[in-house]
């Protein structure tokens, strides 16, 4: 693993991180630096997390699906998750004899507070045999109870990877009603929302088109279907990061959280990103500091009691073979 100075490092995020901003982060970044190489640590960072992290002291950075894939190949002692609580517990099913931290165990996530292994449990005897379909945006307990894993990333495929007429997708009504527009089975929805994504309007899309023309608009799944219909395009988070990188548009929108399009931006000094900013107050929970102390003081470690972790393993497995 290449060690860059923080000082050299700046030069990566001098486009979106004011240089007296940057001095307050100089000293974390090197100590951050430093406390990886001597415990042989690795920091996994979300897509939302800020430029700062993202590009600076991450090793491995993506969307839920990218982070699951690549923290099983992860060769290191110590994994930082910079994300939400779920994604740490995740790369814990996927690395049980590894120590996973998680920078502010208050990172937490409104669509994995939505819904109970018991609230499965009613489900299933509502819709008997029919197999349930887990965001990963839920806690261990919740996948356990549920047959597969899925992301915004790979959600249809997943639908129709089971070969069955109709399938239980939970906890994101949204991403339920917008993968069923795209397949012939039938998806039945939970009223989970994503507290960032919901706040997106079809109006807020004709907006922007009006303030800003000739936009290109790219919408997470996560947003309301008529949302998604008024939009050019919609996919993860690393799919609309793909759509920047080979369609170029000279000047887009990402509906999605904000520092996501800062992130992006940062790659593509040729684009206009227009920010309509919706922040998760979760995701903005870590920081350099607590990373930083994380390393110090080996704090929050992620645990998971070994019966749930047995059958939410299997779940995600099932989702990364697909």
């Amino acid at each position: 693993m290449v060690m860059l100075s923080a000082s050299s490092l700046y030069e990566r995020v001098s486009r979106v991180v004011p240089k007296a901003e940057w001095l307050t982060f100089e000293d974390d970044v090197e100590a951050i630096i430093d406390l990886k190489r001597r415990r042989n640590a690795v920091v996994l960072a979300h897509n939302y997390q800020t430029p700062e992290i993202f590009h600076c002291v991450a090793d491995i950075v993506g969307d839920s699906l990218a982070l699951a894939r690549k923290a099983v190949e992860v060769d290191a002692e110590v994994i930082v998750l910079a994300g939400v609580h779920f994604m740490a517990e995740t790369a814990k099913l996927l690395n049980p004899a590894k120590t996973v931290l998680i920078p502010d165990m208050r990172a937490g996530c409104s669509l994995a507070d939505s819904i109970t292994p018991d609230d499965i449990a009613l489900l299933r005897q509502a819709h008997p045999g029919v197999p349930v379909i887990t965001y990963v945006n839920t806690s261990a307990a919740v996948k356990a109870a549920s047959d597969i894993c899925c992301t915004s990333g790979n959600a249809k495929q997943v639908v129709e990877s089971l070969g069955v007429p109709r399938v239980l997708m939970i906890p994101d009504e949204y991403l339920a009603r917008n993968v069923a527009r795209e397949t012939e089975v039938e998806v039945i929805a939970w009223h989970g929302h994503c507290e960032v994504h919901e706040l997106f309007t079809a109006e807020d899309v004709r907006q922007l088109r009006e303030n800003y023309p000739g936009v290109t608009i790219l919408a997470h799944p996560e947003c309301p279907p008529d949302v998604v219909a008024e939009a050019d395009f919609a996919g993860s988070t690393a799919v609309m990061s793909d759509y920047v990188a080979t369609k170029r548009p000279a000047r887009v929108v990402l509906l999605t959280e904000c520092s996501m399009s800062d992130n992006v931006a940062v790659h593509y000094p040729d684009i206009e990103f227009v920010r309509p900013c919706n922040l998760c107050p979760h995701m903005k929970r870590i920081s350099l500091s607590n990373i930083r102390t994380a390393l110090e003081e080996n704090r929050h470690e992620v645990t998971i009691d070994p019966a749930i972790a047995v059958a939410a393993r299997r779940a995600v497995e099932r989702m990364l073979a697909v």
